[in-house]
């Protein structure tokens, strides 16, 4: 685990993004293509402008997953996850990526994940942007978190915390507009990536990062489990960071 702590969220999105575009041309150079997962969510605004930014990357010999989806919002939803890397990401790069592979979430949730599952087994992911949420949610894993369950992908229930973060970043008119259940990636294909960029910006995620940064692996802190990842590098901003222990803070390059 390496630990970086940025004085802004716009700071710690370029870092991240120019780490995780270093890692795709060395995998593209090595392997001649690249799989990775692509995070959203207002932690990864500022990482996906600086990736629009890098050059030399041959998007063309990318495949692209993605963490998450609501179950039973369509693609013109404000909220849904879809739209929000088409029109940030997926419709911006250039080249065109090889391939994209999005959850469908107004499909059948067990029938998508089987689907999903079948077609990640044959694309080992080489990089995950991740965040993480004010509940300690890694993807829509709220706790207590299954870090144990097989499957690449799983339908999941939201709890409140989960959806009021949703309707307090401004995603939803209101709470009960927040759809119930999701289709999420689990927590072991997560932990099977081998890298992961984890981005974490805001005050109201410094709880969660005191937890899942400091505190003992939980499920009840899903995102502390990639304590465990060999090749794990989190980016904060200073509030985030703001309630790390100095032992934790010691340990970090602070920027």
């Amino acid at each position: 685990m390496t630990l970086s702590i940025f004085k802004n969220a716009e700071e710690m999105g370029k870092a991240a993004g120019k780490k995780a575009a270093q890692i795709l041309r060395i995998t593209i150079q090595e392997k001649g293509s690249a799989n990775i997962i692509l995070a959203t969510g207002a932690s990864q605004f500022e990482v996906l402008k600086q990736m629009l930014y890098e050059k030399d990357i041959a998007w063309d010999k990318v495949t692209m997953f993605h963490l998450d989806e609501y179950l039973g919002i369509p693609t013109s939803h404000p909220a849904s996850f879809r739209k929000y890397l088409l029109d940030r990401f997926i419709n911006v790069i250039t080249p065109k990526l090889k391939e994209v592979i999005l959850i469908d979430g107004e499909k059948d949730g067990k029938e998508e994940c089987k689907r999903l599952g079948e077609i990640i087994e044959k694309h080992p992911i080489d990089l995950a942007f991740v965040g993480f949420g004010e509940n300690g949610h890694l993807a829509f894993n709220d706790p207590p978190a299954d870090f144990d369950i097989e499957e690449p992908y799983l339908v999941v229930n939201l709890d409140h915390a989960c959806r009021q973060q949703q309707f307090g970043e401004g995603w939803f008119e209101s709470l009960d507009s927040v759809p119930m259940q999701a289709i999420s990636m689990s927590i072991k294909q997560i932990m099977k990536t081998k890298h992961i960029i984890c981005s974490v910006p805001d005050t109201r995620k410094a709880e969660a990062v005191k937890n899942c940064l400091n505190g003992e692996i939980s499920n009840l802190h899903p995102a502390s489990i990639l304590q465990k990842h060999p090749n794990c590098g989190y980016f904060l901003d200073q509030n985030a960071a703001s309630l790390l222990p100095k032992s934790v803070l010691e340990k970090a390059i602070i920027v």
